[in-house]
């Protein structure tokens, strides 16, 4: 896709479319919600792009519970409404600064999106709701109007074991029932591990001279399996492998896992955060 097809945009209006080494363990079971689980919140990002901060900000507002009342009105409900997590693509990086966490891996998965919701775009800041809607990363009103009104599914009841076979690699493993109905077209289970508290000096590009702070941020994603006619109380179960960053510090790290179609799709999320022993 070539670069003109790329655009960086601001606030306007848009259209919503459909530590240490060896073998480390530990485990640890997440709250499950009675009801819904969390809409997952997706923003592909890049520090390359001059309106990509404030989108940024916007994340983490979002993911630390400052809309949560407003999103679940007067349903009330209890725990997170929401999982964010934030993809750094990698096609800013010739205007002069390559974003540290920017990777081709998020670039295709944004243009998977771009694809299924049948745009002609690749731009930055995007928000995907619930992977089926879109907007401007800045829209703070849309966006809360989307998650409100995206569908919910209820969380998996998984319990995750982390072990670090080595210093420089990290294993997840989970065990338990998707509390919902997989049929024969299958789904795959996501993955990822997402870093807080991040904080850049921006030396060149479009946001030259800027103190960049980032959160959510997807570092690692992996597929840990594909799931066909299976049953909601049915016990899965997998592991998914991760080779560590340079730097990697658990105590700023957590795990997210949902459940997605063919479409990209997302049908139930869960999170840990990741044990400081590991």
């Amino acid at each position: 896709m070539s670069r003109r097809l790329f655009a960086c945009f601001g606030l306007k209006k848009s259209s919503t479319k459909p530590i240490s080494g060896g073998n480390n363990s530990a485990a640890v079971a997440a709250e499950i919600p009675a009801g819904d689980g969390p809409v997952l919140v997706q923003l592909f990002s890049s520090q390359g792009c001059k309106t990509s901060p404030a989108a940024e900000m916007l994340m983490s507002r979002l993911g630390r519970g400052d809309f949560d009342a407003q999103i679940r009105g007067e349903d009330g409900g209890s725990g997170s409404p929401t999982m964010v997590l934030v993809f750094h693509v990698d096609y800013w990086d010739y205007k002069g600064w390559k974003d540290p966490y920017g990777s081709s891996q998020w670039t295709v998965r944004q243009k998977a999106y771009i694809e299924a919701l049948n745009l002609d775009t690749m731009f930055t800041p995007q928000l995907v709701i619930q992977g089926r809607s879109q907007l401007i990363g800045n829209e703070e009103e849309t966006l809360l109007k989307s998650i409100s009104e995206a569908p919910r599914f209820p969380s998996p009841a998984f319990r995750a074991t982390f072990q670090r076979p080595t210093s420089e690699t990290l294993q997840v493993s989970l065990t338990g029932a998707l509390r919902m109905k997989v049929d024969g077209d299958g789904m795959d289970i996501m993955v990822a591990i997402y870093e807080t508290g991040l904080v850049n000096d921006c030396a060149r590009g479009e946001n030259e001279g800027r103190m960049l702070s980032n959160d959510y941020v997807v570092r690692k994603m992996e597929k840990m399996c594909t799931v066909k006619d299976v049953a909601p109380k049915k016990p899965v179960s997998g592991t998914a492998h991760f080779t560590l960053w340079d730097g990697f510090n658990s105590s700023k790290c957590g795990v997210a896992v949902f459940l997605q179609n063919s479409s990209l799709q997302i049908f139930g999320t869960q999170s840990f955060k990741l044990p400081d022993e590991i």
